[in-house]
């Protein structure tokens, strides 16, 4: 049966949903360097009593995966999304009626759940939709993750100046809530066997048990008569090699990632960089973090999934080594290329990585399979936050920014053993 068929429409409206709906949760991942400061003074608190929102978020963001996607997987995208929407919208609404600091701290957890659903819901209807065009698909959806604060950002900002923040969270709160809720109408999952043309599918991969060929709709996908690529639950995925080899890559290129979004202005400051090249760096990171999702995932479509994973992690290990060398230096301009570089390629683990589990584990189970390898954000969030934030007490910037480096550096050479499950 043909995608047209099943939908009444093109597949691409999934991704559109898909898309729409990750750019609306954005705010609470990219808006929060905005808020921090107004809220603490609005609250009369110090930064330090809001210290630990961001973690809080980045925690329960990543764990709501699992349990979401289980569902998912097993009801359907429609009602857990739903839920999603009520609780992100709520999450941004009550921002705007907080008093206490325990108030914060309330919503973004709210919130996170919210964010932690769509997340997942939104990258695994590229990998159940289009098994053809996964690199692509996730791609666009997780780009729309990072460049959505784009019109966010600007409008928090002058809010801020004209002492309307309230109204303006609440008013983000109502567009994030309805905005996920109508999108929700538009999800739905794609019928047991449904494959893609074989284009683009994995030589090594179990998919010597993939359905003969059948005609293709213009969308370039189909539905099998007879079977589709093994599919490996959560509890068989975990006990394969290639799961705890993959763990460890997103672990360690997130630790490098987010360490550089985290510190890459205050890495500058204490280097003797102009303010200019500071305001430049922190510009581009959410514009190279877009980029790298959206054209490495494509890329990746088009060559062997494993080798653009290696290289792309790499290239991002160097560039972050190539950060403590041009800090020394004193040049901004290498400071702001490299920084640009290495978040390049360090994003297209979130297209990379969904990709992957497609391609190993089947599409059946996708949402939960690619929920655990997510988790390992989790850890890399724990080492760019406090470690090192410790670190850099302890052995200064350089050195922590080249343990950074060389976790991404190992991350690329680990890639390069990546092979799916036999």
């Amino acid at each position: 049966m043909r995608a047209r068929e099943i939908l009444g429409r093109s597949r691409w409206w999934q991704i559109v949903a898909a898309a729409v709906m990750m750019a609306l949760v954005s705010p609470y991942q990219y808006v929060w360097a905005s808020l921090e400061g107004p809220l603490a003074s609005d609250l009369n608190v110090s930064l330090s009593a809001l210290g630990f929102v961001f973690t809080v978020y980045v925690v329960v963001m990543s764990l709501v995966q699992f349990p979401a996607g289980w569902w998912r997987d097993r009801y359907g995208p429609r009602a857990v999304i739903l839920v999603a929407g009520i609780l992100a919208g709520t999450g941004y609404y009550a921002l705007s009626f907080v008093s206490e600091v325990w108030h914060v701290y309330v919503a973004y957890f709210v919130g996170a759940v919210g964010v932690g659903i769509v997340y997942t819901v939104a990258v695994n209807t590229a990998v159940k939709w289009f098994p053809d065009r996964r690199g692509l698909t996730t791609g666009i959806g997780t780009m729309a993750f990072a460049a959505g604060s784009a019109a966010f950002v600007p409008y928090v900002r002058v809010a801020v100046a004209g002492d309307t923040l309230p109204n303006a969270l609440s008013n983000m709160g109502i567009l994030i809530g309805v905005g996920i809720v109508v999108g929700a109408l538009v999800l739905e999952d794609p019928p047991a066997g449904f494959r893609d043309d074989g284009r683009n599918t994995h030589p090594d991969a179990a998919s010597s048990t993939d359905a003969p060929h059948s005609d293709s709709d213009e969308d370039g996908a189909k539905t099998a008569s007879d079977g589709s690529l093994r599919s490996y639950t959560w509890r068989e995925m975990v006990r394969t090699r290639a799961f705890a080899l993959m763990y460890f890559m997103f672990f360690a290129v997130s630790a490098a990632g987010l360490m550089i979004t985290a510190r890459v202005v205050l890495y500058a400051e204490q280097a003797g960089l102009t303010a200019t090249v500071v305001t430049v760096a922190a510009t581009l990171l959410p514009v190279a973090s877009a980029g790298g999702r959206l054209l490495v995932g494509a890329v990746s479509d088009h060559y062997v999934r494993e080798s653009v994973t290696a290289v792309s992690f790499t290239v991002c290990g160097l560039a972050t080594l190539a950060i403590v060398l041009f800090a020394g230096f004193e040049s901004g301009i290498g400071y702001i290329g490299m920084v640009a570089i290495a978040v390049f390629f360090w994003s297209a683990q979130f297209s990379l990585f969904p990709s992957l589990v497609g391609d190993y584990y089947g599409g059946a189970h996708s949402s939960t399979n690619y929920s655990i390898i997510y988790s390992g954000k989790m850890w890399g969030g724990v080492f760019g936050g406090g470690v090192v934030g410790w670190l850099v007490g302890v052995v200064g910037w350089d050195l922590t920014f080249t343990l950074g480096g060389l976790l991404a550096l190992t991350a690329g050479i680990a890639g390069f053993f990546l092979k799916p499950p036999q």
